[in-house]
């Protein structure tokens, strides 16, 4: 009793001294600055204090999340360098690729300055020129390893060139703000990192959608229509939101980069990236933007939130590892898709038309008898971002199979509720269940239980053969009683298996088909055909010809390979293709579980 009261006392000690001397905890705080931005340089300080180590080591992470490859980032930095609070120098060295040790010699904190080459323009690594800066969190902020759960401030001191900052962080409110800086709060490492900045002149404009004030800032010319655009990304936002139930965000940012060849987009928790094109704002091309925008926006759920429990917290030196990838794009890909339909952007028989086109696009690959889509995910990290001529034979995209399994279980769902539910209600458990509940992702094993529960079928037999194994999905099966009649419609059609590019006057080969003539005829990735049947060859030649060959067609083509000249007799042969035609039949039965599917 005497020793509890003891060890009472010294706990209330501690905890008084805790609160009468808070910054007795470690206090990280970030300054970024960009001195010279036609030199691509940004410069970094990351002040550490109130740490008693004798060493400190800190990380840069070698990916970004959300975009599956080992980028290694630390290529780009320059210069790292330490002091301690006072200036001195510090020793630093280098442990290993992404890591560096500061001997902290006696030292309760440290300065850590270091620069960033960037000048790459994507959606997950950071840029700088005399236009803007772009900075994607992962490739620009190192982390105290052990420490990443520590919040801080980030300030950035812009050129004086740029006059506005736009970003998810929540602005540091104080008095005496030091002149052309911004000072942002940070929650955790993580938070910080799921931030970008855009940093410049760019235009920025709002509206308020499901109770949320949405900034979408735009860096670029383009000919957008603002009044347009908030009236419709409001629309995609609201009709999101009715999916889940609820919007966890009290504040969103678009970042859109109007540039020539936009690669896509990026979630992040309370904003996204968006890389498009800069004359994408009318016609067939402004639904893909929208598409872009449903797809990003519908990531701040599945994938921020509703996600597998290997994705957070994050391991920054590694690749992480899931199956469930097929979920967490594949599943945006058909919400991107159906939301426009509910939206209006779409009607029923063009939503019908997109599922049909992801079918065939999907049975109709090569791949798609190779690689099972879990594996797709797992090995996205080598496979999925760094593909090889020979991919389209061995492999096939999660996002196209995923979208195509979405609508499978959609239509599983919606016909075992007789209409009352479908995926929406799957979305809504994960989110309510593992999010809002356990505050983790979910295990496989937990995925499939809930996938169970709505569809009303053990699915372990349909998970052997479609995701785990690579058989073609009975698809009539699951869409019939909708309404809609899926036939398979078969041809032997010829082919020749090259296919060609023109590069500085030659036409070289670029992939060969598995099993096509131009295989069988000895034709490899790079030789350059030189001529086809003695005449000399270009690519609308040999395109043309091979296009217009019949089945048991023979032609002569001379080639090149390591400037060695060779002939080769190409076989024409046929092929089985396989389409899916749809056809629309509803009966009294099956007319409102179609008309809730495409509502």
């Amino acid at each position: 009793m005497i020793h509890s009261h003891r060890f009472t006392v010294r706990l209330l000690v501690a905890l008084v001294l805790l609160v009468a001397h808070p910054l007795l905890a470690v206090d990280i705080r970030y300054t970024l600055k960009m001195a010279k931005p036609q030199n691509h340089y940004f410069q970094v300080e990351m002040k550490v204090e109130q740490f008693s180590q004798k060493t400190a080591l800190v990380k840069l992470p070698v990916w970004a999340p959300g975009s599956y490859l080992v980028r290694e980032f630390s290529k780009n930095l320059n210069q790292v360098k330490a002091y301690s609070l006072t200036g001195s120098p510090l020793k630093v060295t280098k442990k290993t690729k992404n890591a560096w040790e500061v001997d902290l010699n006696g030292q309760k904190g440290f300065v850590l300055n270091y620069e960033v080459y960037a000048f790459e323009l994507s959606v997950r690594t950071s840029f700088l020129d005399e236009t803007h800066g772009f900075v994607s969190g992962p490739s620009m902020f190192m982390y105290l390893d052990g420490h990443k759960d520590l919040g801080g401030v980030l300030a950035v001191q812009p050129h004086p060139s740029f006059k506005k900052i736009s970003t998810g962080l929540a602005p540091k409110l104080t008095a005496g703000k030091q002149a052309n800086q911004q000072v942002y709060m940070f929650d955790n490492y993580d938070q910080l990192i799921d931030c970008p900045l855009e940093i410049g002149n760019q235009v920025e404009f709002d509206f308020t959608a499901a109770g949320v004030k949405h900034t979408v800032a735009m860096y670029g010319e383009a000919n957008y229509d603002q009044e347009l655009l908030k009236k419709d990304m409001a629309k995609i936002v609201e009709e999101e939101t009715k999916i889940v139930g609820v919007n966890p965000n009290k504040n969103y940012v678009f970042i859109v980069h109007n540039v020539v060849g936009g690669d896509g987009g990026l979630e992040h928790a309370n904003s996204t990236v968006l890389s498009v094109d800069r004359w994408t704002y009318d016609g067939t091309n402004y639904l893909n933007f929208l598409n872009l925008v449903a797809h990003e926006y519908f990531h701040l759920w599945n994938v921020k939130r509703i996600r597998p429990i290997a994705l957070g917290p994050f391991d920054y030196d590694q690749e992480v590892y899931t199956t469930l990838l097929w979920v967490m794009e594949g599943f945006t890909s058909y919400y991107d898709e159906i939301v426009l339909r509910r939206c209006g952007f779409y009607s029923q028989d063009e939503m019908l038309r997109k599922v049909q086109s992801a079918i065939n696009y999907v049975e109709g690959s090569l791949g798609s008898r190779v690689q099972p889509v879990a594996h797709a995910s797992f090995d996205a990290w080598i496979k999925a971002y760094r593909p090889n001529e020979n991919s389209s034979n061995t492999t096939m995209t999660y996002y196209s199979r995923g979208m195509v399994l979405a609508a499978v279980f959609d239509a599983m769902i919606i016909s075992n509720s007789k209409g009352v539910k479908g995926l929406d209600h799957v979305m809504q458990d994960l989110y309510h269940t593992y999010y809002v509940g356990k505050n983790r992702g979910f295990t496989d094993d937990e995925f499939k239980k809930t996938m169970e529960k709505y569809s009303g079928v053990d699915l372990t037999d349909f998970f052997d053969r479609y995701i785990n194994g690579t058989e073609v999905i009975p698809y009539n099966d699951y869409l019939k009683p909708l309404g809609i009649e899926v036939s398979e419609v078969g041809s032997i059609k010829p082919v020749f298996g090259a296919t060609v590019a023109e590069e500085g006057g030659k036409v070289i080969v670029k992939t060969i088909r598995s099993g096509s003539s131009a295989e069988e005829a000895g034709i490899s990735v790079n030789d350059e055909i030189i001529a086809c049947m003695q005449y000399r060859a270009d690519k609308s030649m040999v395109d043309g010809i091979m296009n217009s060959a019949e089945i048991n067609d023979e032609f002569e083509l001379t080639l090149s390979r390591d400037k060695l000249i060779r002939k080769v007799t190409v076989k024409i042969t046929g092929q089985k293709r396989v389409s899916y035609v749809f056809n629309n039949k509803p009966t009294d039965a099956s007319l409102p579980l179609y008309n809730y599917w495409l509502r």
